[in-house]
């Protein structure tokens, strides 16, 4: 099969659809790679480490495009790309369709095969494609809310960690999911108190069970969430339901309720936002704020750190992506339960429920 790399050119966007070494086990297996000039670059992987790998360079995103049977990428297409994408093409990336009413239409349009990363499903109900940006993101979501707690970006003022005679600042993590976990397992290595809610006591009972005591879990529930967004100072939005759009669970006028300079990191901002207020912003523009609550709704949060996040992508990508090289995507598909998941939209057609939900379509 003929496989391309694009550059990514969503805003501050550094990461890369597959490393060298992921590139070598396609050439390995008698694929050819295309990938476009400086794709790798942001991620630390230069032309001339593809060309060892055994890739075939080419100039522009079109030329990659044009020629390959299976694009594999990191994000979504955007609007630049649409008319790039060709009937039949297998577009294997993060999609989060329902988040995106104009992505979906492009996409249904282009007749493509859209198979998303973030709905590949392991028989236990996990997501192995979507696990390791959930780790990343988890992480980040604290390095960045300790950032802008700081007073000089119109935060609180509060050091998540304390100090002798001061006590440590306080973290509402929302979701027990793989962000959540990876959240607080960050928050509290500072020091910082931990609250963590969910609706899964499975999940509350594994937190109780692995993490320290300044961990502590509730139910999640609105009145929960309405008490404790008074008293903590960093609240981490980490809900995610499968390829379906999340939840609002803290509303517009919730925010009145925070202290000013309260600091909220919308991890599901990809999902449309746990947060009513919650809009997705770029690296370039991170935060914005209303009623005097600081808003991180990056996007792409993973793309902070693009060479972490490349490898650990690419760790977990690659088997399918082989597998889809050697079968095709029908074969494979039908032969890997997980895989089939993947399927999004097929040749104009979507194959996934959820997205007909998110948008009230029949």
């Amino acid at each position: 099969m003929i496989v391309g790399i694009p550059k990514e050119i969503k805003n501050n966007e550094s990461r890369v659809g597959m490393t060298p070494g992921g590139v070598y086990e396609l050439v390995k297996k008698k694929h050819t790679v295309y990938v476009q000039s400086n794709a790798g670059e942001g991620s630390g992987f230069l032309n001339s480490d593809y060309l060892k790998a055994g890739a075939i360079i080419l100039d522009s995103i079109g030329e990659v495009y044009a020629i390959s049977e299976m694009i594999v990428k990191v994000k979504e297409p955007i609007a630049e790309e649409y008319d790039l994408i060709q009937e039949g093409q297998i577009l294997f990336t993060y999609f989060h369709f329902a988040s995106s009413e104009p992505l979906t239409k492009a996409m249904i349009k282009a007749k493509a095969i859209c198979i998303a990363y973030e709905t590949v499903e392991d028989t236990d109900g996990t997501l192995p494609l979507l696990t390791p940006m959930s780790e990343v993101a988890g992480r980040l979501a604290i390095q960045q809310g300790a950032k802008y707690l700081e007073k000089p970006v119109k935060g609180r003022g509060v050091l998540l960690g304390g100090v002798p005679g001061v006590a440590p600042g306080k973290v509402l993590v929302l979701g027990a999911g793989i962000v959540g976990i990876q959240a607080a397992k960050m928050a509290a290595g500072l020091g910082a108190h931990v609250t963590m809610l969910d609706i899964n006591m499975k999940r509350l009972r594994y937190v109780n069970d692995v993490m320290p005591p300044h961990v502590v879990t509730e139910f999640s529930n609105e009145f929960n969430i309405r008490k404790h967004i008074k008293t903590h100072d960093l609240i981490i939005g980490g809900v995610l339901l499968k390829g379906a759009k999340a939840p609002n669970l803290i509303t517009r006028d919730m925010l009145k309720e925070m202290r000013p300079g309260t600091v909220i990191v919308d991890v599901a901002v990809d999902q449309g936002g746990c947060v009513e207020t919650t809009r997705p912003t770029t690296h370039e523009d991170p935060v914005y704020i209303i009623d005097d609550v600081v808003h991180y709704s990056v996007a792409n949060m993973p793309g902070a750190v693009p060479f972490t996040s490349t490898m650990a992508l690419t760790n977990v990508t690659l088997p399918y992506v082989l597998k889809i090289a050697n079968l095709g995507w029908e074969t494979a598909c039908d032969s890997n339960p997980s895989l089939k998941k993947g399927l999004n939209i097929i040749s104009g057609t979507i194959v996934y429920q959820e997205i007909k939900e998110a948008f009230n379509w029949n």
